[in-house]
């Protein structure tokens, strides 16, 4: 199951979509657990908190998956 998130412009930050998907608490929380390596980014771990995630990326966290989407003009 993935569900979508759509952004209005890209790239956007990898910590940012973590938040937009309430997945945590806060953007501290998300920087967190990216740097502990619990996020993949298309199937591979990601620790860089800034990376930049493009339309069609997936990203996952503890079993939960979000693809993001660019909002249709």
């Amino acid at each position: 199951m993935c569900d979508k998130i759509t952004i209005k412009a890209e790239p956007i930050e990898l910590f940012k979509v973590i938040k937009i998907a309430n997945w945590v608490g806060g953007g501290g929380e998300a920087k967190f657990v990216i740097s502990e390596g619990l996020v993949q980014l298309n199937g591979e771990i990601e620790t860089r908190k800034a990376k930049k995630v493009y339309h069609g990326d997936v990203v996952t966290f503890q079993e939960m998956s979000v693809k993001v989407e660019l909002e249709k003009a």
